[in-house]
């Protein structure tokens, strides 16, 4: 049993959407463009809008957690699962209440992440060096780029919390919308 008439014809029918819409795709990448562009000029606005966003995000999935652990009470795993969606609440009120604080905090969270992303890397890098040959050194840079990235972030702390959440989200979005962009004018020119 083979698979490859059954991806061949998945990617096939993929282009053809792509191509068939590609006027949404611009649009979708000429709208995460500006959005990038706006997180990048206004980086504390934007931080406080993701907070903003994850408060509502926890308060809905807590709230919505909350009563599915009811309807399902019968089910292994009951408390745990109350303890969840009452911790999802919680952290959601507290990003709502004080979303400069919450702002605070998920920053540092970041910058954690980018610590432990840069070290992972470099221990990859090194684990492989012999099968990646040239390539290791790549992985090595990127590493110690996020490590780099992460003392920025740390050490500028709480002042970083203005802009470091805002600015890594913008660039996310414009490097999404460039690349949305790119691929619906290959698709419109194909």
């Amino acid at each position: 049993m083979t698979l490859t008439p059954d991806i061949e014809k998945l990617k096939s029918e993929m282009s053809a959407t792509v191509r068939e819409h590609w006027k949404a795709f611009l649009i979708e990448g000429v709208l995460l463009v500006v959005l990038g562009l706006a997180a990048i000029i206004l980086p504390p606005l934007a931080s406080l809008a993701v907070t903003i966003l994850l408060g509502w995000m926890f308060l809905i999935s807590g709230v919505a957690g909350l009563a599915l652990t009811f309807w399902a009470r019968g089910m292994p795993g009951f408390w745990w699962s109350l303890l969840s969606a009452v911790v999802a609440i919680g952290a959601g009120i507290l990003l709502l209440i004080q979303p400069v604080q919450g702002t605070l905090t998920l920053t540092i969270v970041v910058g954690a992440y980018f610590l432990a992303e840069g070290v992972a890397t470099i221990m990859y890098a090194l684990e492989h060096r012999r099968e990646l040959s040239e390539r290791w050194s790549w992985l090595l840079i990127a590493g110690i780029v996020d490590i780099v990235i992460s003392g920025i972030i740390l050490a500028g702390l709480p002042g970083s919390a203005l802009w470091a959440v805002g600015l890594l989200v913008g660039i996310n979005l414009l490097f999404g919308g460039a690349s949305m962009i790119g691929m619906a004018l290959a698709a419109r020119d194909s």
